[in-house]
């Protein structure tokens, strides 16, 4: 499955809406894509949104999507 991973950049501001970034990332479940994305980041992780196939096509459409893959 694809997730939509939503986070503030810093721990020590106070988060504010427009400044939530996404990336996106493919993983067995919720839990495991929360993991992957707090242990191979240093964001402030906000929420992780599992993509119905409607919505990976519609975010697929944009030309700035691209899944992140941690090594």
């Amino acid at each position: 499955m694809i997730y939509k991973v939503y986070y503030q950049s810093h721990f020590d501001r106070n988060p504010k809406r427009e400044n939530t970034q996404t990336f996106y990332i493919e993983a067995e479940s919720k839990p495991a894509a929360l993991a992957a994305a707090q242990a191979n980041t240093e964001f402030n992780i906000e929420d992780v949104e599992e993509l119905s196939d409607a919505a990976l096509v519609y975010e697929q459409a944009n030309p700035d999507f691209k899944l992140t893959t941690f090594s």
